[in-house]
């Protein structure tokens, strides 16, 4: 059969609107091979990750096909309500937990194809993990400086490890707290150190889950400063969990889960006007996923009715969505 007799036939097999040749149909093959992979240039990359747990027979599904990425150098917040997947994703980052499906990358580490070992060393060299307990965080026979250096020791990192904890502790200013121990630091200066303790080993990922939880404001405040100044003076990528709306909205990014899945996305911005005042923008988007699906907020769809289903329109630049016209 002669190249002409195959796009003949392709044609015939087609519709007289889909004059679609097998050249063509090759050419769009190529295309999605050599289409980069879903977040190729991002430093964290979930790809509709699922966990489910069993307790006593009963399967309850924690992430339902969860989309993220994170680019490397932000700063960002993750935000959702009790049980709506979050703290089981950070888990997940921190290489405590292990995906049921999907997949997830972080820093070039696969954390579906880890073995124990190589777990092991991704949290020792990869990430660093601030929890919201100030006193999970530190060895309490241990001095602030002592704390801080013990990670590099646990990597072979022996040479310098004091001046590198030195360094830390003047960056988020707790020099002065170098050799008192945990039970004579305050809430904030103990998780200050935590910050120091998870830098240790210049991770890629530094995670805080909660980290101002316990705190009162003005003290979480302060917290909050000394990881805004590890992602400005060290670079370090730096994903919070917390329900501290004062926390999120420091942020330039806060991404919202429900229901397992990242349902919206707050990006915050500053704009000049014509005096030359700076003033910070924010403005919500709902996320899709990769499956096609959106989260419309509640109090939307509530104020309009819609249950169960709804009417699309495509228009020439959105798409409208519209209360089930069959039911109305």
């Amino acid at each position: 059969m002669t190249k002409t007799d195959t796009s003949i036939r392709a044609g015939a097999a087609g519709s007289a609107s889909d004059p679609t040749t097998l050249e063509e149909l090759e050419r769009k093959a190529t295309a999605r091979r050599d289409r980069p992979s879903y977040g190729h240039d991002a430093l964290i990359a979930c790809d509709r990750l699922v966990r489910i747990f069993t307790t006593d027979g009963v399967e309850v599904q924690a992430l339902q096909g969860l989309d993220l990425l994170v680019k490397e150098g932000e700063l960002m917040a993750l935000v959702g309500a009790s049980g709506s997947g979050k703290s089981t994703l950070m888990n997940i980052l921190a290489g405590l937990d292990v995906p049921t499906a999907g997949a997830a990358r972080v820093a070039g580490a696969d954390l579906l194809a880890m073995d124990g070992k190589a777990r092991l060393r991704y949290r020792r060299e990869v990430v660093g993990f601030v929890w919201q307990q100030t006193a999970r965080n530190l060895l309490p026979y241990l001095t602030a400086a002592q704390n801080v250096a013990l990670p590099m020791q646990l990597k072979g990192r022996a040479k310098h490890k004091a001046e590198r904890a030195e360094e830390l502790l003047a960056m988020l200013g707790i020099a002065d707290a170098r050799d008192r121990r945990p039970h004579q630091l305050s809430g904030g200066q103990q998780q200050r150190v935590a910050i120091a303790v998870a830098l240790a080993n210049n991770p890629a990922v530094l995670l805080a889950d909660e980290p101002t939880g316990e705190l009162d404001s003005a003290t979480g405040e302060q917290v909050f400063a000394a990881f805004r100044r590890a992602n400005e003076e060290l670079g370090t990528t730096i994903v919070i969990v917390t329900h501290d709306q004062a926390v999120a909205s420091e942020v330039r990014r806060t991404v919202a889960i429900r229901d397992g899945r990242t349902s919206s996305e707050v990006l915050r911005r500053t704009e000049v006007d014509e005096q030359g005042k700076e003033s910070l923008v924010a403005r919500e988007y709902a996320m899709l996923d990769r499956a096609g699906r959106l989260q419309l907020p509640a109090d939307y769809t509530q104020a309009l009715g819609m249950e169960h289903r709804v009417a699309l329109e495509l228009e020439q630049d959105h798409i409208g969505v519209w209360p089930d016209d069959a039911e109305a």
